[in-house]
C-alpha cells in the first residue's frame, strides 16, 4: 500500500514508538529514516518494566487505546509463537494494608469493563499462578488479570528493525543528537549534531522523555510530568514465578533468561543523586532494599544478585493522558509521548503513521492530540 501525501519521513528515536511508526510507514512504501543518538532502545525503551495491561482505573479513551494495544502484542505473538521476548503469563496486583488500599474498587471497576479479573485471597494465589509468596500479600487480597503480559522492549524493537532495513529503511546512530529542522513555518527535516542534514516531508519526534524540551525549541508546549526512573535487571535465577507483580514495594516482571525486571517509585527517589553532569549517583545500599523487597514477595525469598542497572527519565505527560499526533501550528511535525510505551508501543506506530501517511486524524487519538496544552 503506497499512500500519495508524502513519500520521505524522518524520524527522531529510536525507542518503541519511533520504531513501530518507522516500520509501519515503510509498509507503505514511505521512504523513512530514523535517527538516533546511540544504539537503539539507549532510552527509556531500555529501562522499562513492560507490562502490558490496561487494569486500574484511567479514561476510558486511554483504556480503549491501551486495550488495542494488548491485541496487536496478541496478533504478534502468533507471528512469534517461541518467542522469550513476549508472554502472556498474567498480572497479579494488591495493595498496601492501609487506609489507601483500592483493591475492591480497583476490581468491581475491572469488572465493570469487562477487564478480565479474578479477586484473590493470598490462599487462593498459588492454584492460579505460581511462584509468589502468599505471606507478603495483605488481608484485603489481590487481582489476577489473567490477560497481561510483557514484552522485552530491546529484543522487540531488534526485531522490528530488521523488518525496518528489509523495506529500505535507514537507521542512522552515529551522528549525535538530532534536531527538528523546521523552514517556511513547516517541518522540513531534521539535522543531527555532526551537521548531516535529512530532508524530509515529515517529522516524528518520538524521543521519550525529551519531547517536551525538543517541542519548546520550535515554540510548542506539551505538559511533561516525567520523574527520573530506576529500573534494575537480575542475573538469572531458576524460579516459577511467571506473571508480573505490581505490590507496595515493588513491581517484578519475568524477563528472557531467566532474568528479573524490578523498579518502585521510591528506590528512585531515595536512591539517585543528581550529578553535575546530567548523571546520577545510585546507593547501592536502596538498592540492595529493593532486592530484598523483590525478595519477599517471591516464592522461596530467593537471593537476587544485580546484571545491570538503568536510570533515566520514564516519559509521562503533564496530565498523564498520552500525546499522539501533529503539532498543527508546525505543519509536517508530529510527536509520540506517553506513559506506558510498551502497551501502546505497536498500536500508537500503526496509528499515528497512518495520520502521517494520509493526512487523516484517526479517532481514536482524538482525546490525545498536543494542542491541548496550548488551549491551557
Amino acid at each position: 500500500m503506497t499512500d500519495n501525501t508524502i513519500s520521505s519521513a524522518v524520524i527522531i528515536g529510536a525507542g518503541i514508538f519511533g520504531v513501530s511508526t518507522g516500520v509501519q510507514l515503510a509498509r507503505r512504501g514511505i521512504r523513512v529514516t530514523i535517527l538516533n543518538d546511540g544504539p537503539p532502545a539507549n532510552g527509556a525503551s531500555g529501562r522499562s518494566l513492560s507490562w502490558l495491561n490496561s487494569a486500574r482505573m484511567r479514561s476510558e479513551p486511554y483504556h480503549r487505546l491501551r486495550m488495542a494495544g494488548i491485541d496487536r502484542y496478541r496478533t504478534l505473538s502468533v507471528r512469534y509463537p517461541g518467542a522469550g521476548w513476549l508472554r502472556f503469563d498474567g498480572g497479579l496486583t494488591w495493595d498496601a494494608d492501609d487506609e489507601r488500599n483500592e483493591i475492591d474498587a480497583a476490581y468491581r471497576h475491572e469488572v465493570s469493563l469487562a477487564y478480565d479479573a479474578l479477586r484473590l485471597s493470598a490462599g487462593e494465589v498459588a492454584r492460579i499462578t505460581p511462584g509468589i509468596d502468599a505471606r507478603a500479600i495483605t488481608p484485603q487480597g489481590a487481582i489476577f488479570n489473567p490477560g497481561e503480559g510483557w514484552v522485552d522492549l530491546p529484543a522487540l524493537i531488534g526485531v522490528l528493525l530488521e523488518e525496518f532495513s528489509a523495506l529500505n529503511g535507514v537507521l542512522v546512530t552515529d551522528q549525535g543528537a538530532a534536531r527538528v529542522v523546521v523552514e517556511g513555518g513547516r517541518a522540513a527535516g531534521a539535522e543531527t549534531a555532526t551537521g548531516g542534514r535529512f530532508p524530509a516531508d515529515a517529522v516524528v519526534l518520538a524521543t521519550g522523555p525529551a519531547v517536551p524540551r525538543m517541542a519548546a525549541e520550535s515554540g510548542q508546549v506539551i505538559g511533561d510530568g516525567t520523574p527520573v526512573a530506576l529500573l534494575v535487571q537480575t542475573r538469572p535465577l531458576a524460579h516459577p514465578l511467571r506473571a508480573v507483580l505490581n505490590t507496595p514495594r515493588v513491581a517484578v516482571r519475568p524477563a528472557p533468561g531467566g532474568t528479573f525486571s524490578l523498579d518502585a517509585d521510591w528506590a528512585a527517589d531515595e536512591g539517585l543523586k543528581p550529578r553535575t553532569d546530567g548523571g546520577y549517583d545510585i546507593d547501592g545500599a536502596v538498592v540492595d532494599a529493593l532486592l530484598a523487597e523483590a525478595a519477599k514477595v517471591m516464592e522461596g525469598n530467593p537471593k537476587l544478585e544485580v546484571a545491570s542497572i538503568g536510570v533515566g527519565g520514564k516519559p509521562i505527560p503533564g496530565d498523564g493522558e498520552p500525546v499522539i499526533g501533529a503539532l498543527k501550528a508546525i505543519p509536517g511535525y508530529y510527536v509520540a509521548f506517553s506513559h506506558s510505551g510498551a502497551t501502546l508501543g505497536l498500536i500508537v506506530g500503526e496509528l499515528l503513521a497512518s495520520e502521517v501517511a494520509t493526512g487523516a486524524e484517526h479517532p481514536m487519538l482524538a482525546t490525545f492530540r498536543p494542542e491541548r496544552f496550548a488551549s491551557r
